[in-house]
């Protein structure tokens, strides 16, 4: 998700503590090389009330450089250990009280100061250790069909593409927004990479636990790092490094874009309603895409495309969105993510002067999007805008929350609004969206296209995301032997 990642209010060093003690906190600290290092640059978390909920140690860059040169100087075990040593860490990662907190308290911190509902946490724990359980699974399902995976496999006698590693040691600057993208690196640790993460400042919960599960599991300290840093240092984890991914806005992409770090931005995800059938059979469909998991993440939908008249859909699925409660982060129940009350209230100016622009319509959310807790927390709450023209450029505005540009869309088109997306929800009848998605499948920068009813969030193991990560972190050579 493309809106800001770590608001200036999240860190509050100098916060005083609400009750007891900074030594009382749960304390996040680096993993190196020997263990953990509790690093003397301290910063306390606060929650979405402001409240401290943790300290985190931040390294410095020699520190960061030293463990870097560890990594790279260690060989990862066989193939077959680092399954079963991924899947032994899932559990850990599941089940197990870790740096002091047992699964309920990670999953409560990590709703209490991400701001993510505490459902969604509880749903992107799930998918990280089925990531972790299923990781042979998965990159079977990546390899090249015609790729062996050593060289000891009796095709390489004749001749025949061997899958290798591009590198050794690959670097994460992992997101905030969401835990759920933690499931993906997995992927580099099942290839043999070893790897090191440096944590958001907003979310360091989930990394800091899943680390811990993999150390836990058997992997070595020299196999995989948390290296917590400053701004000013988060480069040197890049550039220690053969290869690496990052999380982040149009910025990151254009500043990563093309290089040996994969950039992740937003997914302005769309969906495609066309006619031939009534839209009201597809509502709960899009409605979920929308808000599902809070609507924070890149695969929600941020664009409904309809041929015909788009403002029915657009009152229907108002009226739908305007019944989530108000809850904060923690409650089970709750559905919308919750940030603190100022940087909800930067979020929600930005959306009126954009909404205020000509050619749009409020059917939700037009007079503001905040609806504080008391506590010095606020809700996001949904929006929902009818645009004049598919090709307005506010198609593409994706936010932390569940916002939605509903806009007309005729055949003439083809599929030129639909470019960019991370994923194309096409809903309608198969005889009229099959070459529209044969296009879609054509277009490079369209990288998922569903048809039927699928929502645009979902994705299972062994189905890729925004392509394999296999597909950036390994290369095919040619092995012949005698």
């Amino acid at each position: 998700m493309a809106a800001p990642e770590e608001p200036p209010s999240r860190d509050a060093p100098d916060a005083p503590p609400a009750a007891g003690t900074l030594d009382e906190l749960p304390a996040l600290d680096a993993l190196g090389p020997s263990g953990t290092f509790r690093a003397r640059n301290r910063i306390t978390l606060t929650d979405v009330a402001g409240r401290p909920a943790a300290t985190l140690g931040l390294v410095p860059r020699l520190y960061v450089r030293r463990t870097m040169a560890a990594l790279r100087a260690a060989s990862p075990p066989p193939a077959a250990e680092r399954f079963a040593l991924l899947a032994r860490a899932g559990r850990i990662f599941a089940e197990d009280t870790i740096g002091g907190l047992d699964p309920a308290a990670h999953e409560r911190i990590t709703a209490r100061v991400s701001g993510v509902p505490l459902g969604v946490v509880r749903a992107a724990a799930a998918a990280v250790t089925e990531a972790a359980e299923q990781a042979a699974y998965i990159l079977d399902q990546a390899r090249p069909a015609g790729a062996a995976d050593s060289r000891s496999d009796p095709r390489t006698r004749r001749g025949s593409a061997v899958w290798t590693r591009r590198g050794s040691v690959f670097a994460v600057h992992a997101a905030g927004n969401h835990p759920g993208p933690h499931s993906l690196w997995l992927e580099a640790l099942a290839l043999g990479y070893r790897v090191a993460v440096r944590p958001s400042r907003r979310e360091p919960f989930t990394p800091y636990r899943l680390v811990a599960a993999l150390r836990a599991a058997g992997f070595g300290p020299d196999q995989v790092a948390l290296l917590p840093t400053g701004h000013e240092v988060a480069d040197t984890v890049l550039d220690e490094a053969d290869l690496g991914l990052v999380y982040g806005g149009d910025e990151v992409v254009a500043k990563y874009g093309g290089s040996r770090v994969l950039p992740q931005g937003p997914g302005r995800s769309k969906i495609l309603v066309t006619a031939g059938r009534d839209w009201r059979d597809h509502l709960d469909v899009i409605v979920d895409s929308v808000a599902h998991q809070g609507g924070v993440a890149c695969i929600n939908a941020t664009t409904v495309l309809v041929e015909g008249d788009p403002g029915p859909l657009a009152r229907a699925l108002a009226e739908r969105l305007a019944a989530s409660a108000d809850l904060p982060p923690e409650d089970p129940k709750a559905v919308l993510p919750v940030q603190p009350a100022g940087h909800a209230r930067a979020l929600e100016a930005y959306l009126l002067t954009r909404a205020a622009e000509p050619g749009a319509r409020a059917w939700l959310g037009g007079d503001g999007i905040v609806s504080e807790l008391g506590d010095g927390s606020a809700v996001l709450r949904p929006a929902v805008h009818q645009l004049e023209r598919s090709d307005d450029p506010r198609t593409g505005l994706e936010m932390p929350f569940p916002c939605v540009w509903v806009a007309p869309w005729s055949r003439a088109q083809g599929i030129a609004p639909l470019r960019g997306s991370l994923v194309v929800s096409v809903l309608g009848p198969d005889a009229d969206t099959g070459p529209l998605v044969d296009e879609l499948l054509a277009e490079p920068t369209v990288s998922n296209v569903y048809t039927g009813s699928r929502p645009t969030y979902w994705i299972r193991p062994g189905v890729p995301h925004d392509g394999f990560l296999s597909e950036f972190l390994m290369r095919t050579k040619t092995v012949a032997r005698d």
